[in-house]
């Protein structure tokens, strides 16, 4: 089965090789020809198979997305289940791009915030699912566009080889100490949703402390200065620290969970002042051609089974509260009794994160060093 697996958010792959999917990994093109190259690969496998293809776009890398796909179409024989892995920023992007003549049918994963962008643009189709009302409220988007199906915290990352748990950075502003001047690595936040959402979280704790941006920009210098890299994508992230190219980052939990299952030396530590743990968001696109199936796709992420097999086996926190805690593997259990979750406002972030990026990138980036 033909499968395009990008420069996702998630799904660690050990440097050189190949995602074995019948299709060999994206490689680096300008920004047009990888959109036609993507959708020429998806669409030419379509001809020779009779299922109804969905087309899903997602960050969440070939763990879960495999996971998702086999069981859905399992449970659907007609459907024939199609992903493309890329940072949630390139999916609002995309879809987008294609609001006139929409490719896919579902949007999967992704910070909510980015989601209510994509509300806000009419990219996404309301659809209210049977377990809506078994998640947070702040989960469901307005007009019920989207559903926050996991929740993502997100972790301090350190090199097991290099460093002890005592002695890698326990929050945020252990970051900043000298010793780790040119030692950090970041993914590039541009592209990916979830260091979106962390530096949204510094700008915001910034704006509490000081009303005003300045103080969440200056600690933000503060970190370029100290940062060796920005990134491409989380698999060559993980890649450069167990190279020893950097010993510390910020990641998602769920893929640095799936790396130490893989075995690379990964650590990992929850801030101790609080960690964004971010709405993780499924919609039907506006428009898609799969409208029916789209749905039904939907429907069965949130599912207590599907809540629970992803739990299971690619690490993911359920958006679900009726899942009761000791159904939960003990990796969570853990989770949901040690990590302190911060207060973020995340509705000024969906309405600011965009302008806030831009500044970053143009007054912060690669500035201070």
């Amino acid at each position: 089965m033909a499968r395009n697996t990008g420069s996702g958010e998630q799904g660690a792959v050990p440097s050189g090789e190949q995602r074995d999917y019948g299709l060999p990994r994206r490689v680096p093109l300008p920004a047009p020809c990888s959109l036609i190259f993507a959708t020429i690969f998806v669409f030419a496998a379509c001809s020779s198979d009779h299922r109804i293809p969905l087309v899903v776009y997602s960050p969440h890398g070939r763990d879960l997305l495999t996971l998702m796909e086999r069981r859905f179409e399992q449970l659907h024989p007609d459907v024939d289940v199609r992903w493309l892995d890329m940072g949630s920023q390139e999916v609002y992007d995309r879809l987008r791009s294609e609001r006139a003549n929409p490719q896919a049918d579902v949007w999967f994963g992704g910070p909510a915030t980015i989601f209510a962008r994509g509300a806000a643009d009419s990219l996404l189709e309301p659809f209210r699912p049977t377990w809506a009302s078994a998640i947070d409220p702040h989960g469901r988007g307005p007009g019920d566009a989207y559903m926050a199906a996991y929740e993502t915290p997100v972790v301090i990352v350190y090199a097991e080889r290099a460093l002890t748990p005592e002695q890698a950075p326990r929050d945020w502003d252990d970051l900043l100490d000298p010793r780790w001047k040119g030692k950090i690595l970041i993914r590039d936040p541009l592209a990916s949703g979830t260091m979106r959402a962390v530096w949204g979280m510094i700008i915001e704790r910034g704006i509490k402390q000081t009303h005003d941006t300045a103080a969440g920009f200056q600690w933000l210098r503060r970190l370029d200065a100290q940062t060796k890299e920005y990134v491409l994508n989380g698999p060559l992230l993980d890649q450069k620290i167990v190279r020893g190219e950097g010993l510390v980052t910020l990641w998602d939990l769920p893929d640095i969970l799936l790396s130490k299952r893989d075995g690379l030396p990964l650590g990992y530590t929850f801030p101790k002042s609080g960690t964004p743990v971010i709405e993780d968001a499924i919609a039907v696109v506006r428009n898609a051609r799969h409208r029916d199936q789209a749905r039904a796709f939907v429907e069965y992420v949130g599912s207590i089974e599907a809540q629970l097999l992803a739990t299971r086996e690619a690490y993911r926190l359920p958006g679900r509260k009726d899942i009761p805690i000791d159904s939960l593997p003990s990796w969570a259990r853990e989770v949901r009794r040690t990590m302190k979750a911060a207060d973020v406002d995340w509705d000024l972030l969906a309405a600011r994160g965009g302008d806030w990026m831009r500044a970053w990138d143009e007054t912060v980036r690669s500035h201070s060093r």
